[in-house]
């Protein structure tokens, strides 16, 4: 699974339509002191995650377990919004956006 925030959002028209009425966001990976990292996945939205929220996303094969997914042609599932996380002994409320410590 990868912990990232979501930056952005994806349109797209003309779509399979096994993934028809799905939202697609923009999400890069991010580290515990929500410094950004990484590169960028475009994942399907199953639970209603919007732009800025840190969000926990399925990959590959887990991706499609989801009762949204189960079944489509998708690679990253977001499945969770996240309200905290805790690594060593701090949670990510001590980190500006910057990753650097408050």
């Amino acid at each position: 699974m990868l912990l990232g925030r979501v930056v952005g959002e994806v349109w797209a028209t003309a779509k399979d339509s096994k993934v028809e009425n799905m939202t697609f966001l923009l999400v890069r990976g991010m580290r515990p002191d929500r410094s950004l990292e990484g590169g960028y996945v475009v994942a399907v939205d199953a639970v209603g995650a919007g732009l800025g929220e840190i969000v926990l996303v399925a990959q590959g094969s887990s991706a499609r377990q989801s009762e949204l997914t189960q079944g489509r042609p998708v690679d990253a599932v977001i499945m969770a919004i996240l309200d905290d996380v805790r690594a060593e002994d701090r949670d990510w409320a001590s980190f500006d956006e910057s990753g650097a410590e408050l």
